[in-house]
């Protein structure tokens, strides 16, 4: 007998060769492979060690490729397995970008094939099904069949071979593991890491339902992002189901607008909901479990005026109405709420739980509100509502949710969550927190935001200094650059405050490799050069658009005898200095001409026989012709100055006075033929993205792309 030795705490959980010694197991009578799982990061230095009569192979590959010489019947021939190799090395890169390039390769090869090798299972099959089952970023890739042949092929292999069910037995295995390990060590628990292989208790492969329920009360922001991208991920993880669910229970500040706006986000993000649902679809039966909860005697009308009220919760006093009779709380509430009278107005319902519980979530929360505003959805059917706390839970019972992934902000509201579900005896919704992602200087606030709408110190919810999806994907965020932001913080329970520059960052990666390039000199520090030997008519070239990546196209370049430089470039220059001109050669400085220490001209002669090499600048230059681009360019400032606000903080004594600034600048021809989002870089400039497109009489606008690194221009 063999063993297959698994290191649980690898960075990455070795499918593949799992995926081969089950099938060995299911095929072979000749032999049977023990699979063995240790507590480590690693085993003799590899995630995954075989042993057999005191032979070992160490590695993914190095056993693959054993298995598949010592079982040929069961792997197929050993011809034709470069994808074997180039899965382990290519397909487990987290960059979607960079991952795209092979997977079009896979999905070219797979075109009219049941399998990679043609019409029977290899082990190609078993090793790329593995590696991609264990890449984060594939569960929606699959899903949305991006790859269209790649889904088709994954499914299949995945239906037909039980691999699903193997990998879910093996992580309950590995789960089973961690939790004896933890208890040996005497419940002491490692400190968290932010990975996906956490517990989802009672988590079973094709039955986990998550749901992802935004209020359509605004846009979504960069922590709904990471809110959506995590419940898709586990619920494709589990091969279950998203729900989208529009939690339309407040119509004063809701609105179709929003509404329209979320599902276009979310596509935006490649998130699709198997269903899309409305809250106020369940508006009847969450009326029926709040007249059963006053039938039970487990809820009671209030009226005391709501200062009062929010006092007795606070020291955990007991509301007069709390001993209301069933029968007038049900008149109240089915006659004087439910048709929005005066006496229903007054009053609220709330749920009787407990008024001194030291968690104060549990102290007889509001669950209906009367609103006379009509609904988007159901118009003025109803004249009362539920609020978050009652609805929530419900709604997720009543639709099969089995998993509530949600912000840890929500944990003290956890057991009021359980609560509804026992006392109305509804079904079991196992809830999973994860941090907050906050930013520095940066308010996530619905309210706040629209605060700074309607007071337009912003155009609107897609204003470029807006922490919204369409804020940020207007400033150029890429969608790939925001999913991989979120897959890299994980589900992990830690709220962080982070630093923009973190994401923008990880931004920058996706852009620098296929953004072109071309040039921008700002207008009003502008220098004029004249070579005394430079063309005295315009010359066309063409030049690679990047010159890392000739796929990006070519642009047009024009030399002439007059130049423009920048000012900062000019005032570093001493006569008969050699510099060089960039994309052009070298040049000889002959004369400045300079005025309050401001140079205003300078006369060169070119050096084109001169060594780049052995010059120390290299200069950003635009032929001062005719066909030069005067473009605006923009660049930001956060909204308020204070890294974090503390409680008790107003934001409006902290905004930033000015946030909006302007440079114009002289750009090459180019970029007339720029479309609106396009993502440039202008040469030792930074990358910029089209908002406004050139026409004829229109400036072209680019807003300034944050890499990272630099800070606001002012």
């Amino acid at each position: 007998m063999s063993t297959l030795t698994i290191a649980c705490k690898a960075a990455a959980l070795p499918y593949s060769t799992i995926l081969a010694s089950q099938l060995v197991n299911e095929s072979s009578s000749e032999e049977s492979i023990n699979l063995e799982f240790i507590d480590e990061k690693d085993v003799e230095g590899e995630s995954i060690k075989l042993s057999n009569d005191g032979k070992i192979l160490l590695g993914q590959l190095s056993i693959l490729n054993g298995l598949s010489d010592k079982f040929p019947l069961v792997f197929g021939s050993s011809e034709d397995q470069k994808w074997i190799e180039q899965s382990l090395t290519k397909l487990t890169v987290k960059n979607f970008k960079e991952l795209s390039v092979d997977l079009e390769k896979l999905d070219h090869d797979l075109n009219f094939k049941s399998f990679i090798n043609g019409y029977k299972l290899s082990l190609s099959d078993v090793v790329v099904w593995g590696v991609l089952r264990a890449n984060a970023l594939m569960g929606s890739i699959i899903k949305n069949e991006v790859y269209p042949n790649i889904s088709r092929w994954y499914n299949f292999i995945g239906t037909t071979n039980s691999f699903e069910s193997t990998i879910d037995k093996v992580t309950k295995s590995i789960v089973e593991l961690r939790k004896s390990a933890t208890k040996a060590k005497g419940g002491k628990k490692e400190g968290h890491k932010a990975n996906f292989e956490i517990d989802l208790p009672d988590a079973e492969v094709g039955k986990v339902v998550t749901r992802f329920p935004p209020e359509p009360s605004g846009y979504l922001h960069i922590g709904h992002a990471k809110a959506a991208i995590l419940n898709e991920y586990f619920a494709h993880a589990y091969k279950g189901k998203l729900i989208i669910r529009f939690d339309d229970t407040n119509p004063t500040k809701e609105k179709v607008e929003f509404q329209d706006s979320i599902l276009e986000d979310l596509e935006l993000l490649g998130i699709k909901g198997d269903q899309v649902t409305y809250s106020s679809d369940y508006f009847d039966q969450m009326y029926d479990l709040a007249i059963k909860l006053i039938k039970q005697g487990d809820a009671y009308c209030d009226d005391t005026p709501l200062e009062k009220m929010r006092e007795e919760r606070m020291v955990g006093d007991a509301s007069a109405r709390r001993d209301r009779t069933v029968e007038e709380n049900l008149k109240i509430f089915t006659e004087e709420m439910k048709n929005g009278t005066e006496e229903g107005l007054k009053n609220c319902l709330r749920a009787k739980i407990d008024y001194k519980a030291l968690n104060k979530a549990l102290r007889d929360p509001v669950i209906y509100r009367c609103n006379l505003t009509p609904h988007h959805r159901t118009g003025s059917a109803w004249k009362m509502y539920p609020t978050y706390d009652f609805c929530v839970p419900v709604v997720d019972a009543l639709e099969g949710v089995t998993h509530s992934l949600r912000t840890i902000e929500y944990r003290d509201r956890n057991p009021q969550y359980d609560w509804f579900l026992s006392t109305l005896k509804l079904r079991k919704v196992h809830i999973w927190d994860f941090g907050r992602v906050n930013f520095v200087r940066t308010l996530l606030s619905k309210r706040k935001l629209q605060w700074f709408v309607d007071k337009q110190y912003v155009g609107n919810w897609d204003d470029p200094r807006f922490p919204t999806i369409r804020g940020v994907r207007r400033r150029g965020m890429t969608v790939e650059g925001l999913r991989n932001f979120v897959m890299a913080q994980g589900p992990s329970k830690n709220i962080i405050n982070l630093d923009w520059s973190v994401i923008w960052a990880l931004n920058k990666k996706i852009i620098d490799p296929v953004c072109p390039r071309f040039t921008a000199i700002d207008e009003k520090n502008s220098v004029l050069v004249k070579l005394s030997d430079g063309p005295s008519t315009v010359e066309t070239q063409k030049k690679p658009k990047h010159k890392k990546n000739a796929e990006v196209g070519e642009k047009s370049v024009l030399f002439y005898k007059e130049v423009l430089i920048e000012q900062e470039d000019a005032k570093t220059l001493a006569e008969n200095e050699e510099v060089t001109f960039m994309d052009w050669g070298n040049v000889i400085i002959k004369s400045i001409t300079k005025e309050n220490d401001v140079v205003k001209s300078i006369e060169a002669d070119l050096h084109l026989e001169g060594d780049f090499r052995k010059t120390s600048k290299k200069l950003t230059w635009l032929a001062n012709t005719d066909d030069k681009v005067e473009v605006d360019l923009v660049d930001f400032d956060h909204l308020i100055t204070k890294d974090k606000l503390e409680e008790g903080d107003n934001f409006e004594d902290f905004l930033t006075p000015e946030t909006e600034f302007h440079s114009s600048a002289f750009a090459d021809l180019n970029v007339k033929d720029l479309k609106k989002d396009e993502i440039i870089q202008f040469e030792r400039k930074g990358y910029y993205k089209v908002d406004v497109p050139y026409s004829k009489g229109t400036k072209p606008v680019l807003f300034t792309i944050p890499d990272g690194k630099t800070a606001p221009k002012k």
